[in-house]
């Protein structure tokens, strides 16, 4: 053997060679992956002809083979790692001939390109990378990161360490809007670095809260990388599970784990809401600390105020607490005791299907032994106690068409057992009760009248709803009766916005929040998934720029404006009206309710090729375009290009090399400390793409092979590659960040200042190591 190694291990040090000095050599990283895998390939094949690289692979025709196997142990697991004793082959790492392996190489980089680059499922959510990269990009350039960064500033500067800890807030801002971490790093370093500098706060805080702040875009949905491994996690883990299940003599993952082994992007957003806004919270509460400590290296800061009406304590905690804890705390407990509720009164035309036992009982010894080892005894019988209960009453029941009839008696009883309030109503009343309580503790010496007239707007509003109208009133009648609360209350709420205009807290937040709570509330609430809730993003961050830019030339913004209205008209029409017209027996106040969602539609489009053209005019578009063009090509590319290395690394036996190895450990949790390990060195000179679409796919199948719940093993992964991006001396954060600081700080200041936040990268890891429920409860709660 060669150096005395294996062949497969030469094989795999000459990849990861190649594969570095092609990042280092100064070819886009994009092409070096591609290349790389190309060089490595031929380095091996050349060297395999030469008969210099020998494998050696245990003989299964050996009789101690044969007897290991008789003994009860499996194939799948017998490795020369886990049995080292067991007699030997010499064969070549190409055990067919390189060519055999170039021609499958080739044939299956075309297959995975189709799969998951041209044709495949995956590329949905794929598209969703495109959507959040222009969303972020628009953002940024339109300058309303800019403006975030100067008025939480504000806000928050008289406080200690309070320009630290408006740089963390914006930071989750702009994670919760870009998602990418050099965009984010870049900006803040350009806008708050010198600022804090100025206002004596020292290099090393300054530089390591924002480096920290910016790669909080690698866990905060929607997050990118959350979105890239989202689409490696499902297939990894149905796959892992489907292994498993066999390998415990089952027929697939449903049966043995009781459950479809299924995990989606927007379920794994959902999992990474608490973790990010965690992390958020620990880096503004180190800020903090560190001021209380040394007040000098952080002082308070009282920048120049923006205007706006000065509010007193009282009338702050009254307007801006006080009353929206009691709104919405009081419409929650409202629908705890059945005042608030579903009124929907629609019924299936067919039956429900009976409901089947907890586990599938009817498996073989072997399956059955594993399944009681995995969810215990009692479950088992339980399970078994269900199904013969089934069995007596016949088998589980088929569904069936129900009567007209029946259909009826079901309705009455839904319409009998609704609530006195809608849901929709409902929250439909507490956004304008919101909005006009705001107003008033913005400016508390400003005419009441017109928010009390908005009040008892909604207040009629609600009055209407439970002596008017029965949960069988059509939709159209409904709003027809609901009009004059309506208008009212939208009389009120007319005065009201514009008092929040005028407040610059409120106008720089409230449209970039919005748009990030529409984006993740179609997300998290299910509503949709990741891809059309991007593009909603995309399209609400050029209507948001646009306005801007607009209202900086001292224009008039309405287009824009009433162009967001027409989406919330069309999205509310979408919710409470049936616009199928393609069937039969539509009626009329279905047609109406159609024209008036696509009129709201057409003004929406001509409202963003209106936007577009003010920022293409403005010379802003151009430039976003070509940036997300850049972007979103290089993720591409980098996925062709680390298929073609993932591909190399089969073909020689590597990957199962890695595998065999990991899985020689009985231990799932040390197998996962090693992968989480490896992950954190490579996070020093592999960027977070090259790491997801090369080594996950090699490591994917054992982490998510085991026990452990797929959402945690992935927002583990995605926070331990935001650590790896912090970690001196070759953190990504880091060299985004010399490169926009001033001279007087050093590579030093910023080394030093990033450390405290590594160790509190690293509490973070062990706080969702122990506490692995900060993962799960989100998802648990809303379900998919």
């Amino acid at each position: 053997m060669l150096f005395g190694l294996d062949g497969v291990e030469i094989g795999l040090i000459i990849v990861f060679l190649t594969l570095f000095g092609g990042i280092l050599s100064g070819f886009p990283v994009a092409f070096a992956i591609g290349g790389a895998g190309v060089i490595s390939f031929g380095i091996i094949a050349a060297l395999d002809s030469a008969g210099l690289l020998i494998h050696q692979a245990i003989d299964t025709g050996s009789s101690e083979y044969a007897a290991l196997v008789a003994s009860g142990v499996k194939e799948e697991i017998i490795s020369i790692f886990r049995y080292p004793d067991l007699p030997r082959m010499d064969e070549p790492v190409f055990p067919r001939g390189w060519e055999y392996a170039l021609d499958r190489n080739v044939s299956f980089i075309v297959n995975r390109i189709n799969e998951r680059v041209l044709a495949g499922q995956s590329i949905e959510t794929l598209l969703a990378v495109l959507m959040f990269v222009l969303m972020g990009i628009t953002l940024e350039r339109s300058k309303i990161a800019n403006d975030l960064l100067t008025t939480m500033a504000k806000v928050f500067g008289p406080l200690p360490g309070g320009l630290a800890v408006s740089v963390v807030v914006v930071g989750a801002f702009l994670a919760a809007s870009t998602g990418i971490v050099g965009a984010t790093v870049v900006t803040m370093g350009l806008l708050s670095l010198p600022t804090m500098l100025r206002n004596g706060y020292s290099p090393e805080l300054s530089t390591g809260v924002i480096a920290a702040s910016g790669t909080l875009g690698q866990i905060i949905p929607p997050s990118i990388v959350i979105v890239l491994l989202g689409t490696l996690a499902g297939d990894l883990y149905s796959g892992a599970q489907e292994a498993r299940a066999i390998e415990a003599g089952c027929t697939d993952a449903l049966t043995y784990l009781g459950k479809p082994a299924v995990v989606s992007v927007g379920t794994l957003f959902q999992a990474a809401l608490l973790p990010g806004i965690m992390l958020a919270g620990l880096y503004a509460a180190y800020a903090f600390g560190f001021a209380l400590y040394n007040p000098s290296k952080a002082p308070a800061v009282t920048l120049e105020s923006g205007g706006g009406e000065p509010i007193t304590r009282g009338e702050s905690l009254t307007w801006f607490l006080g009353v929206p804890v009691a709104l919405i705390g009081g419409a929650i407990l409202l629908g705890q005791v059945g005042l608030i509720g579903s009124q929907s009164t629609q019924v299936d035309s067919f039956s429900d299907i009976g409901e089947a036992a907890s586990l599938r009982t009817n498996v073989s010894a072997e399956c059955q032994a594993s399944m009681i080892e995995l969810h215990g005894q009692e479950a088992w019988d339980t399970a078994v106690a269900q199904q013969a209960e089934i069995e007596a009453a016949g088998g589980v029941a088929e569904s069936r068409r129900l009567t007209d009839e029946e259909i009826a008696t079901l309705t009455a009883e839904k319409a009998a057992a609704a609530a006195p309030i809608g849901t929709g109503p409902a929250i439909f009343a507490i956004i304008l009760a919101l909005i006009l309580t705001t107003a008033r503790g913005v400016s508390p010496s400003s005419d009441p009248r017109p928010i009390a007239i908005g009040l008892a707007g909604v207040g009629l509003f609600l009055l209407v709803d439970i002596l008017l109208l029965s949960p069988t009133t059509s939709m159209g009648a409904s709003w027809v009766i609901w009009a004059i609360p309506t208008v009212i209350a939208l009389y009120g709420c007319k005065e009201a916005v514009i008092r929040l205009a005028r407040n610059e807290l409120i106008r720089v937040v409230f449209p970039p929040l919005v748009l990030i709570v529409a984006v993740l509330g179609s997300i998290l609430g299910g509503i949709t998934n990741p891809t059309p809730a991007a593009a909603l993003g995309a399209a609400g961050a050029i209507m948001l720029a646009a306005y801007r830019k607009l209202h900086d030339e001292g224009k008039s913004g309405q287009v824009v404006i009433f162009s967001t209205f027409a989406v919330v008209i069309m999205i509310l029409v979408g919710i409470n009206f049936d616009l199928r017209i393609n069937q039969d027996g539509v009626t009329f106040e279905s047609w109406v309710a159609f024209f008036i969602a696509y009129g709201a539609y057409l003004y929406a489009a001509f409202g963003l090729a209106y936007s577009c053209w003010v920022l293409f005019r403005s010379k802003v578009l151009t430039p976003v375009v070509r940036e997300t063009a850049k972007v979103t090509s290089m993720v591409f590319t980098i996925l062709i290009g680390s298929q073609l290395l993932n591909l190399v690394v089969i073909s020689f036996g590597g990957e199962h090399y890695i595998q065999q190895f990991l899985r020689s450990y009985d231990n799932e949790l040390t197998v996962f400390l090693i992968v989480m390990l490896v992950l954190f060195v490579l996070g020093f000179v592999l960027d977070f793409l090259e790491i997801i679409y090369i080594v996950i796919p090699i490591v994917g199948p054992v982490i998510y092979g085991g026990s452990f719940d797929p959402k945690w093993v992935t927002i583990m992964v995605a926070v331990n590659l935001q650590t790896s991006f912090l970690t001196p001396p070759f953190g990504f954060a880091l060299f985004y960040l010399r490169g926009v600081a001033p001279k007087e700080v050093t590579t030093g200041h910023i080394y030093r200042g990033v450390a405290p936040f590594v160790l509190i990268q690293v509490v973070g890891l062990s706080i969702l190591w122990f506490f692995p429920s900060i993962v799960t409860i989100v998802p648990a709660l809303i379900g998919n």
